[in-house]
């Protein structure tokens, strides 16, 4: 690593700081973004949309003003399943490759007012949900995935060519990316975040998110959204914490990989101090993993159907399963699912009583080998249908080499709470982020 970094290596809170200070400027920033793009983007393939014209304009106007607030300046990437005003939102699809919004999503229009610059639209599996795949590659390597179906934004953010981003999920479309491509990412609680202007798979589930480099990072983003609680929590120290060690219902799912990294995290926070016990879940949480894909196919039947009565047999057969009502949800199993869902999320805040945190593995294993797959979420869809927020924090490296993290856990509404803590717990979890960055830059 070159002894002052390129700009676009900083982090965003320390682009921040310096734009604040003055000894950076946003089209300096934007510039090294622009020139990381340009060398390695031909091979990761994150972005779907890029103008560097545009993009440098836009950073020259934002110098002029005044900063209203710490994303003043700051880069960031927008999932393509989100309108821009100024931008196409192909959401991956044939069908809208020349589709222009008037209108920015509430979520671009929030960061883009506080002096954020759009640099452009990121990589999406279709329509955010199936269908085919996102172009994208892992950048650490080039075989395999970065996950889905927030593929370019993860791949963006773990390839330093944006210091920001925003993703969704509606299973594991956020979480599962951070882990596979070395980043931070925040889900957070359902409903916190708006969604106007975001296509939609699944009304229950949808989570608008975003991926950074640091606690720091999350926390910046998160001040835009003016979360609840935010600011008004101090950094608990490692010693104060009780971390419960959930290995989910779907621990036989876990790999080798996925296994080691989240006992590696307990360990390393217990020898600092934090209190790290077995948390066992409830018999009934072994159902939530069914329960969502209950909830996604079921409430994604309406989503789609208008797509499907316009495309008709143009429609990726994924979809048509999905808007015919052909994937077995009866009325009587959503009920159920419901059900079971506001039965077990009562009972997990409940539990929380006993815990600050969960520690949970973020992704079964290593990013998978090939484009033809985003990977298993099976250990993110059921905390998705919790309407729990969940931080990913990178942790190991598998027997591949790649990157693999693990994810904290809070009960509903607590992400002001969970944030402070990861602000103390993820320095000592994520103890190789120096040699990430090492690697890419020696690829």
């Amino acid at each position: 690593m070159p002894s002052k970094p390129e700009p676009c290596f900083l982090n965003a809170s320390q682009a921040a700081g310096a734009i604040k200070t003055g000894a950076l400027t946003s089209e300096a920033l934007v510039r090294s973004c622009l020139d990381r793009i340009e060398a390695r983007d031909p091979d990761v393939k994150a972005w779907l949309h890029v103008d560097p014209d545009y993009a440098i304009r836009q950073a020259r106007e934002i110098d002029k003003r005044p900063a209203v607030h710490p994303l003043h300046g700051l880069p960031f990437g927008v999932k393509d399943i989100m309108d821009t005003a100024d931008m196409p939102t192909t959401q991956n699809a044939a069908f809208y490759q020349d589709h222009r919004p008037t209108l920015d999503a509430a979520c671009v229009a929030i960061v883009r007012k506080l002096g954020s610059v759009i640099l452009g639209k990121t990589d999406t599996v279709e329509y955010a949900s199936n269908g085919r795949k996102a172009a994208t590659r892992n950048p650490f390597n080039l075989a395999h995935t970065p996950g889905g179906s927030s593929s370019g934004s993860g791949a963006a953010v773990g390839d330093f060519q944006v210091p920001l981003a925003f993703g969704t999920q509606t299973a594991g479309s956020l979480i599962r990316p951070a882990s596979f491509n070395g980043v931070y990412g925040l889900k957070p609680s359902w409903g916190v975040v708006s969604r106007e202007g975001v296509t939609q798979f699944s009304t229950l589930l949808d989570t608008v998110g975003w991926y950074g480099r640091s606690v720091d990072d999350l926390e910046l983003v998160a001040s835009a959204f003016q979360l609840p609680g935010l600011g008004d929590v101090g950094a608990p120290s490692p010693s104060a914490l009780r971390v419960a060690f959930c290995e989910t219902p779907y621990w036989e799912r876990a790999e080798p990989a996925s296994r080691i990294a989240t006992e590696t995290a307990a360990k390393r926070l217990s020898e600092a101090g934090a209190k790290v016990q077995r948390l066992g879940l409830p018999e009934a949480f072994a159902g939530l993993a069914d329960a969502q894909a209950t909830v996604m196919y079921g409430e994604g039947r309406a989503a789609f159907l208008p797509q499907y009565l316009i495309e008709k047999d143009a429609m990726h057969p994924e979809f048509v399963l999905t808007a015919a009502g052909k994937r077995g949800v009866t009325p009587e199993r959503l009920r159920e699912a419901y059900d079971l869902a506001d039965t077990c999320r009562r009972q997990f805040d409940a539990l929380c009583s006993d815990f600050d945190v969960v520690l949970a593995p973020a992704a079964a294993g290593e990013a998978p080998e090939g484009l033809h797959t985003v990977g298993d979420w099976i250990f993110n869809g059921f905390w998705t249908l919790l309407h729990v927020p969940c931080l990913a924090v990178p942790a190991t490296k598998g027997a591949k080499g790649l990157p693999i993290g693990i994810q904290l856990v809070g009960p509903r509404l607590s992400d002001a709470r969970l944030l402070a803590i990861a602000g103390t717990l993820a320095p000592l979890i994520d103890v190789e982020g120096e040699g990430r960055l090492k690697s890419l830059l020696a690829a």
